[in-house]
């Protein structure tokens, strides 16, 4: 290990010009720069990926069990009742998915229709995303429904007083008649109870709740049909496990889903989206890492006499290029190592103190800041990025010590 002591001695002591020492400071800022960039940024996209990880916690079932061939689960109240005599579980209500057309005063939308029993509220957070008027979802004789605050704004639908929405769903049996197309479609009408929020675009554009029963009437499904179950689980059991032995329960014929692979094409965006933004930001600290090669060439011309003094001591050609390996390795760790704690340092500064703020009207953001969590895996990631250009820079640059 001679090679590395002499490195190490290269690396911090001065130089007789002062024009290498200033080019070597601004190598090892500019690779840790880089490197706080990539810390900082994947900390962000974690960040996102909790905050998805909280909204799914509010609006969708810890478990949510769907036929694997077909739409509709046939015996789905029963399955229920059988379900709820399990240990893990304290919540089993099938409900109806379905999409539909709904119109308000001649003005109409496509909606994606969810049917629910009472006490909904037992899988989900829905009563506490209400922003207008009440969660109604019980099996009253006066049908309510409850809107999303988009399908409330595009048909300019509220709750209070007499306002009816009619739901259309077409036909399930029969055949259309072209003469008059309204007769293959089946159609209720609903006051509306309120209206919610649930901070995800893609439900709060078109989603309308209502009571179970309804949905059954209009896709004409029997009164044991639904098209999934959904459960809430006992305190402290975990979703991979229930999901297990709820699977084991059913048998075959049936899909049981986490909340996270309810939402898995979600997920999937955003961890793509992370890993090409760190392939982009790799890139960029490859660029700045090149840096390290100007530096250790004006080093390895100011150091000509030492390397003479070296080979006529004994050392090989072999042994001097490894002093410069080492030398372009050490800057790139060093920079990488001060470029990882700066990057901890600004993430940690965020997710406590939320520094910097998000654009927009507050009032209507869910968050105000930039949420971030540091991830010990990302910065193992990061750190193996910073040793393996290191290396390649150290290896190039000691072709020339020769």
């Amino acid at each position: 290990m001679f090679a590395l002591p002499v490195a190490l001695r290269y690396l911090f002591s001065k130089k007789s010009h002062n024009a290498v020492n200033v080019i070597s400071i601004v190598s090892m800022l500019g690779v840790a720069v880089a490197t706080m960039a990539i810390v900082c940024v994947l900390s962000v996209f974690n960040g996102f990926s909790d905050l998805a990880t909280g909204r799914v916690a509010r609006t969708n079932p810890q478990l949510k069990i769907m036929a694997s061939a077909g739409k509709v689960i046939s015996n789905a109240d029963s399955l229920a009742e059988s379900l709820l005599s399990m240990d893990e579980v304290v919540a089993a209500l099938p409900t109806v998915e379905e999409h539909a057309l709904v119109m308000v005063n001649g003005l109409q939308m496509a909606v994606d229709l969810h049917g629910v029993p009472a006490g909904y509220d037992s899988v989900t957070d829905m009563s506490s995303m209400i922003i207008d008027g009440m969660y109604l979802t019980s099996e009253t004789d006066v049908p309510v429904a409850s809107l999303s605050v988009g399908t409330a704004v595009r048909l300019s639908a509220y709750p209070g007083g007499d306002m009816l929405i009619k739901l259309y769903v077409p036909k399930r049996r029969g055949r259309i008649n072209m003469a008059n197309p309204m007769a293959s479609f089946r159609a209720d009408s609903l006051f509306i109870g309120g209206v919610y929020r649930t901070e995800d675009s893609d439900r709060d554009s078109h989603g309308v709740i209502v009571p179970l029963h309804i949905a059954r009437g209009l896709l004409e499904y029997a009164n044991n049909e639904a098209t999934a179950i959904e459960l809430a689980l006992a305190p402290g059991v975990s979703e991979s496990d229930a999901r297990s032995a709820v699977g084991k329960r059913l048998g075959d014929g049936f899909v049981v889903q986490t909340r996270l692979e309810q939402e898995a094409e979600s997920f999937k965006m955003i961890s793509v989206e992370k890993w090409i933004t760190f392939v982009m930001l790799a890139f960029i600290f490859l660029i700045a890492s090149f840096n390290v090669v100007s530096t250790l060439s004006m080093l390895i011309i100011e150091k000509r006499g030492n390397m003479a003094t070296l080979r006529a001591m004994g050392a090989t050609p072999g042994m001097i290029r490894s002093i410069f390996m080492w030398e372009g390795w050490l800057i790139s760790i060093v920079g990488g190592a001060v470029g990882i704690l700066l990057g901890v340092a600004l993430s940690l500064a965020q997710e406590f103190g939320g520094f910097i703020k998000l654009g927009g009207d507050p009032t209507q953001l869910a968050i105000e800041s930039y949420p971030v969590r540091v991830e010990s895996v990302d910065l193992l990631i990061v750190m193996g990025l910073i040793i393996a250009v290191g290396g390649i820079v150290g290896w190039l640059t000691s072709r020339f010590a020769k």
